[in-house]
């Protein structure tokens, strides 16, 4: 895609606002470089070459009044993140300073940026795809390894590439289906549906596989979401607070303390789990907001990905702990759950020993003291374990689908895809298959962007940060 020729020239802060040590101001566009000279001393920017820094001054025009000192990095389109030419003044993070520089280049004859505008200068202008540009806003957002590297992999364009190999393969037959429209009336066929049906089966498998693969996505971009749970006065808000190295949560003697959700993140080992303290579970709740409390805990339960049941060594048998587990899971039969006996330091041997051999079939226990702080070694190992047992941590290089957009534009791709199939099993006409292809080249082609609306491109750059 060749540069589109913007007439106008953008500019925005770059750096966040507030006070700090340094402060960028980024323009892209045609008179990028003049608009900048106008208000620079020292040397003429518009012989300088590309990807350079010149240090000055920039002043009022006019009055000469100095604005700020400065280092200007120039980039000339199009080899820029735009393609575009790019100014980027590096200046003291002052806001006054930044609002003055602002003003000032405004005035010259740039206008303010919308949000994510520079990123979708780059990619209309053919410097990064649609799926790529979303992944650089993913990247900004990135707060544990698995999501950094998700986020790098889409960037450097290894989604991309996947759905480029497939629709590739696609639309080869396309072309060959409506050829053979063209050739309606002489009942020809220059498409091997044997080849094509093959090919179909092929590709529904990859794009079923990347389906699969946006649960897995889902949980790395937004945290592993882990409801601790058990009965009342089990140890839950003291087992946040000693997860978190934080008072968090109100710890009391008092059963039925917690009432709501508590919810806060940890990152272990580059996984960021979302630990979730709930209400205490008993079948007889002293009041109606305890039983609220109790009602949204089997709720919040329901939409977790993980399950710690926490219990008390010195009150439970092993048989009720299975019971309580049972109970909770009994809708929920994919539900990781890791069993942890709390009060350790309270146990007496005879009844820690029972419970040091309570196993499961998608069962482990721990055996921690939540107040002590001790065992949170082994506790944190454990919850390693289970995410990576479910596929959660060793990625590898394999394509993660992390975005709504594009999980919901394969699921129209594989409706497609498996209409084809059915067709051509059922002997239908060249013209619906054909119809039908069109529309899974279209959905695959919507997560790159070689088929968008401006709808679709202002719904995605809107939730970019402005100066991105």
């Amino acid at each position: 895609m060749s540069p589109l020729a913007h007439s106008d020239t953008i500019v925005a802060l770059s750096t966040p606002p507030g006070a700090g040590a340094l402060a960028v101001v980024r323009l892209s566009g045609p008179e990028a470089v003049s608009i900048t000279q106008s208000l620079f001393s020292k040397k003429n920017l518009a012989s300088q070459p590309g990807h350079t820094l010149h240090y000055g001054t920039l002043r009022e025009p006019g009055s000469g009044e100095m604005l700020d000192e400065v280092v200007v990095a120039l980039y000339r389109g199009p080899r820029s993140y735009t393609r575009e030419d790019v100014v980027e003044i590096s200046g003291h993070g002052s806001d006054f300073i930044v609002r003055q520089l602002l003003a000032a280049l405004l005035r010259q004859g740039a206008r303010l940026a919308e949000a994510g505008e520079f990123t979708k200068r780059a990619f209309l202008n053919g410097a990064l795809d649609l799926a790529q540009a979303e992944a650089v806003a993913d990247l900004i957002a990135a707060d544990s390894t698995l999501s950094h590297q998700v986020a790098l992999n889409q960037l450097r364009g290894g989604f991309s590439d996947e759905l480029r190999g497939l629709r590739a393969q696609l639309v080869q037959f396309a072309a060959l289906l409506e050829l053979e429209l063209d050739f309606g009336e002489e009942d020809v066929e220059f498409a091997d549906r044997t080849g094509l049906a093959r090919l179909l089966a092929e590709v529904q498998g990859v794009v079923r596989g990347l389906l699969r693969s946006f649960e897995l996505g889902n949980v790395i971009k937004n945290g592993i979401t882990t409801v601790i749970a058990g009965r009342p006065n089990a140890g839950k808000s003291t087992l946040l607070n000693a997860l978190l190295r934080e008072e968090r949560a109100i710890v009391s003697a008092i059963p039925g303390t917690t009432r709501d959700f508590i919810e806060d993140e940890v990152s272990i080992d580059g996984l960021r789990f979302r630990f979730v303290d709930t209400a205490g579970l008993r079948n007889n709740p002293a009041d109606e907001v305890e039983a609220i409390g109790v009602r949204r805990t089997r709720e919040r339960i329901g939409q977790a990905a993980l399950l710690l049941y926490l219990f008390d060594l010195t009150e439970l048998t092993p048989g009720e702990v299975q019971a309580d587990i049972a109970e909770l899971t009994a809708a929920l039969p994919k539900l990781a759950v890791l069993a942890v006996g709390n009060k350790r330091d309270l146990a007496s041997p005879a009844q820690l020993a029972p419970f040091r051999a309570l196993t499961g079939e998608n069962q482990t226990v721990v055996i921690i003291s939540a107040g002590q702080r001790a065992g949170l070694d082994e506790l944190q190992a454990a919850l390693l374990a289970q995410v990576r047992g479910a596929g959660l941590a060793n990625t590898g290089s394999a394509t993660i689908v992390t975005n709504v957009r594009h999980a919901r534009a394969l699921e129209e791709a594989l409706g497609y895809l498996r209409a084809v199939a059915q067709g051509l099993a059922e002997g239908r006409g060249t013209e619906l298959l054909a119809a039908d292809l069109r529309h899974a080249l279209a959905a695959l082609g919507s997560i790159t962007g070689e088929i968008s609306s401006d709808d679709l491109l202002t719904s995605i750059f809107t939730q970019f940060c402005i100066g991105k």
